[in-house]
């Protein structure tokens, strides 16, 4: 057994203080509870240590209800006690708290830390129990197909196995408990698992700034089909391409690690706590992703340990399981560092990791690009007085066209393609611009892609009193016709297009 060791000085008020040592050491790995040395193991002794011998284990088998081996220690003619604690198969409690030791640090378990904590004494997982009003017919057949052609395609299960019914694929995963479907088996299968289980979908934002919400989706359905539709959604609606420059050829990629991404979200689906109703949250900004899952760590694992490498364990070990089957997770514990180093493989900062409120926060930064290789535009600052002496007509000082430059890296894609259509036509409506960049006209892709323009003065409305009038027309401002005209250098710099 892997036994802790601490070492405290005796007090006259032990009983308070020590005895929820011995209660968290009960409900933890077990331990030893050295008393009469101080901090740093040195002796100190106690006094009367033949008489602590003697009442101790009396007071921790009454107020406890546990068995505790108690030895008196001598060293350099000064005594201490040795309180060895074997780990308890029951939660056990003090003065109607529970206690629980890992490391150097005890904890009072409260909340959700204390109903998962009494669930898994009693040997019992959350997403194990059955759930007596959904049947077996009620779950939905495309997304066990859909399990069962995964699976197959990750030798995980055999080709006889697709053409077992429903009963016998829930049987095969134990997700099932005599004839009745387990909690996981609902949340996996069923086309609308929210109907029973509150907080079952994934929401995603994309946000201009911590408050301000451009547009947004949900993820329902089946678990087992979530993921995929959630990583589809952020590369087609949520994110664009990012743009770099080898020389003079411009490279577009996915700007966060897609393996890394789908590894942290499948993470936060199968270890979510899914008793709190709160649903998977990912936010999405210019330059960071973050994904939220309510849920603590495992009682055995610390934040360090969690980062570091450690064995699976699953909060909810029947889900883990069938997306272990269906071939989308390994069962080793390597999910953080998959992150880690594809994070890094990929050229990102390093994720950074969140254990507050009540769950798991990971944020996936953009890079950090210098100013010599960060995009076409910075290119230009290595020439800026060949590019002055080609401007004179805008008046462009070094500031000003280094604030450009400045400006026109926060813009995406097809906001560089509205200055350069304005450029060419002078004035068009809403419905018109959008026809050239190829987009819908409709507020969530004008929140995203033409309000940047407006907010930062480089495009202008034509009816300024009247923002919404059906004869609205935008503009380039003076200040975005000198963007225009430097976003043009760049390209001509780079041999490159825009393209809608």
């Amino acid at each position: 057994m892997d036994i802790e060791k601490q070492t405290i000085e005796w007090k006259e008020s032990w009983r308070d203080e020590y005895l929820g040592w011995i209660c968290g050491y009960a409900n933890a790995k077990g331990g030893t509870l050295c008393i009469g040395k101080n901090d740093n193991g040195v002796i100190v002794g106690i006094e009367k240590a033949e008489k602590l011998l003697e009442d101790l284990p009396n007071k921790i088998r009454d107020i406890l209800g546990i068995i505790a081996d108690i030895d008196i220690k001598t060293e350099n003619n000064l005594n201490y006690l040795e309180i060895k604690v074997e780990q308890y198969p029951t939660p056990i409690n003090y003065k109607g708290e529970y206690h629980y030791r890992t490391g150097s640090t005890k904890q009072v378990l409260k909340g959700l830390a204390l109903n998962k904590f009494l669930l898994d004494k009693t040997g019992i997982k959350w997403d194990s129990q059955p759930i007596s009003y959904v049947q077996i017919a009620d779950l939905d057949s495309t997304a066990i197909e859909y399990f069962k052609n995964k699976a197959l395609l990750a030798t995980r299960i055999n080709e006889s196995d697709l053409m077992l019914n429903a009963s016998e694929i829930l049987e095969l995963l134990h997700l099932i408990n005599d004839t009745q479907p387990k909690r996981a088996a609902a949340l996996l299968f069923h086309a609308v698992p929210e109907k029973f289980i509150t907080g079952t979908i994934i929401k995603i934002g994309y946000f201009r700034d911590d408050t301000d919400v451009v547009f947004h989706d949900e993820i329902r359905g089946p678990l087992i089909l979530q993921a995929e539709k959630t990583i589809e959604l952020l590369k087609t609606k949520y994110t664009e391409a990012l743009i770099k420059y080898e020389g003079i050829q411009r490279i577009e990629t996915f700007p966060y690690p897609e393996k890394a991404l789908r590894e942290a979200l499948l993470n936060a689906i199968i270890h979510k706590d899914y008793s709190t109703g709160v649903p998977i949250q990912i936010k999405v900004f210019a330059n960071k992703l973050i994904i939220f899952n309510m849920g603590k760590l495992p009682i055995e694992l610390t934040p360090e340990k969690f980062l570091g490498v450690h064995p699976s364990i699953p909060a909810n070990p029947d889900i883990a399981n069938t997306f272990f089957r269906a071939g989308f997770i390994e069962s080793w514990g390597r999910g953080v560092q998959i992150i880690l180093s594809e994070s890094e493989k990929f050229g990102l900062p390093k994720p950074e990791f969140n254990f507050d409120f009540e769950g798991l926060q990971i944020t996936f930064n953009q890079k950090q690009i210098s100013q010599s290789s960060r995009s076409g535009f910075a290119y230009l600052l290595a020439h800026i007085e060949n590019m002055l002496s080609q401007s004179k007509q805008y008046e462009l000082s070094s500031a000003e066209l280094e604030k450009i430059v400045a400006t026109l890296e926060t813009l995406e894609q097809k906001s560089l393609i509205i200055i350069t259509v304005l450029e060419t036509h002078t004035h068009l409506k809403r419905r018109e611009i959008m026809q050239h960049i190829q987009l819908a006209n409709n507020t969530i892709n004008t929140k995203r892609y033409l309000e940047p323009l407006l907010k930062s003065g480089i495009v202008n409305q034509t009816i300024k009193d009247r923002p919404n009038s059906v004869y609205q027309e935008y503009i380039l401002s003076r200040f975005g016709k000198k963007v225009a005209f430097v976003l043009n250098e760049s390209l001509k710099k780079s041999n490159q297009k825009l393209n809608s």
